[in-house]
């Protein structure tokens, strides 16, 4: 019967596109202009951006939008370390967490849908609860970063756009020039992991071919787009899980065409004819991956740290 409802409500979805008030354009600041960040420049790059949040948010506050005001000042205090900002439409910001000039180990988190800088916070503490996992259970003389990449436009969650490609199809070229950028800011020698929670993993399974990356998990995924781990047609290890308490479990994994547009995004990444190396993550729901203290972000830990025959598999 939820399966049913489900794919009734993604048919209405492209069907009868549901509609929202727009909200107001916020005023921004252009992005910073700054060269190719390096390793010697990354502190230059985070002060630059954090004053363009700054700016950002006196302009949100002027504008008469306190909670963007509230979310742009944030991310501009002396501690954050942002690699990109641009606080125009929802908002786009690359943090990082960590020494990333120095890191050994460097884990990518992409995120899904009503991700924006509005509701940034979630995203960050997801980002942080991996870091202090990571920075505890690294072996002596193993440096670590996690960097938050909020470089798309998120669809909504109930929205047309979270049941198509659309938006990962627009998001991925992003993402794989960030990462082909990263791998020369990092060297070729640092180990990095690619995270992918829920839309996110949409996003990645367009972005996968021929990427740079040592492992490419996902976690609440809808699917990929692709039939298996091998269509990604990429060099990293794949992986995936899924929570017992996750709604995305009830979603149909399907892709079909409807009224010209294909909706959904084949078959689930945790079933056996996707090939994926499945692994436990134990209790919680569709934002619980990154909760602390969880089975899932022990095993997200171990994959980005090469602790590979550590990981508890399902």
């Amino acid at each position: 019967m939820i399966r049913a409802l489900l794919a009734v409500l993604v048919t209405a979805a492209v069907a009868v596109p549901l509609t929202a008030a727009a909200r107001p354009s916020i005023p921004a600041p252009a992005p910073a202009a700054l060269p190719p960040v390096t390793a010697t420049t990354l502190e230059q790059a985070y002060a630059a951006n954090r004053a363009n949040a700054e700016l950002a948010a006196r302009m949100a506050a002027a504008h008469g939008d306190a909670h963007r005001a509230t979310a742009d000042r944030e991310l501009a205090a002396p501690t954050r370390k942002l690699l990109s900002f641009d606080g125009r439409g929802a908002g786009r910001v690359t943090e990082v967490f960590g020494d990333l000039a120095r890191a050994d180990r460097v884990a990518v988190l992409v995120p899904g849908s009503d991700t924006s800088l509005d509701t940034y916070e979630r995203f960050h503490e997801a980002a942080a609860s991996l870091y202090r996992r990571l920075a505890r259970q690294a072996p002596a003389g193993t440096s670590t970063a996690v960097l938050a990449w909020l470089g798309y436009t998120t669809p909504g969650t109930v929205s047309a756009t979270v049941v198509t490609s659309d938006r990962a199809d627009e998001a991925a070229p992003s993402l794989r020039d960030f990462l082909r950028r990263l791998r020369v800011l990092t060297g070729p020698d640092t180990r990095v992991t690619l995270l992918c929670h829920s839309y996110g993993s949409v996003v990645c399974g367009r972005a996968a071919a021929g990427l740079d990356v040592d492992d490419l998990v996902l976690v609440g995924s809808p699917g990929t787009g692709a039939d298996s781990a091998a269509g990604l047609r990429t060099r990293a290890r794949v992986w995936a899980a899924r929570c017992a308490d996750d709604w995305v479990a009830e979603v149909p994994h399907v892709s079909v065409d409807l009224f010209g547009t294909t909706v959904g995004f084949g078959t689930d990444p945790v079933s056996p004819s996707f090939g994926a190396r499945v692994f436990t993550a134990g209790d919680g729901g569709h934002s619980d991956y990154f909760r602390p203290g969880s089975v899932s972000l022990a095993n997200l830990s171990r994959i980005v740290l090469g602790e590979t025959g550590e990981v508890t598999r399902a």
